[in-house]
């Protein structure tokens, strides 16, 4: 299993609508290196969703639910997308202050990386994320 984070702006589409929804396709993603990232995606590989903008932290996990695949909406198959599916919202949403202040996260790529969209996320850093968030995730 792997770890991501992918990051969304709340007022086009929140971790709140994903709950509602239950399922959506995660596509947009333009920039080479996030979609080289969702091209190595498999179902049941876990993600943090983080919300950008003024918000700037993290407020759910999803877990991927398909194989990448070429974005319907658009003819290039080199645009993928995943589906992706709520688990459950964070009892404690991580900000990105806190991140940056924690030096368990200085070689994270959501530092690193700031403007990348679809960001790995190591075991040990995933494991203390969830700590921070406060949630149990049954795996």
């Amino acid at each position: 299993m792997a770890y991501w984070l992918l990051k969304t702006e709340p007022d086009k589409y929140s971790y709140a609508d994903l709950a509602q929804d239950g399922s959506t396709v995660w596509d947009g993603v333009t920039n080479a290196l996030a979609l080289k990232h969702i091209r190595t995606m498999l179902p049941g590989d876990l993600a943090l969703i983080y919300h950008t903008g003024k918000e700037r932290q993290i407020m759910g996990v999803a877990e991927i639910i398909s194989q990448p695949y070429p974005d319907p909406k658009l003819n290039d198959a080199k645009l993928v997308v995943v589906d992706i599916r709520a688990v459950r919202p964070v009892s404690q949403p991580v900000s990105l202050t806190q991140i940056k202040q924690d030096e368990k996260f200085t070689d994270f790529d959501l530092l690193r990386l700031p403007r990348l969209s679809v960001v790995p996320v190591s075991e040990a850093h995933w494991q203390h994320l969830i700590h921070l968030t406060r949630i149990e995730l049954s795996q």
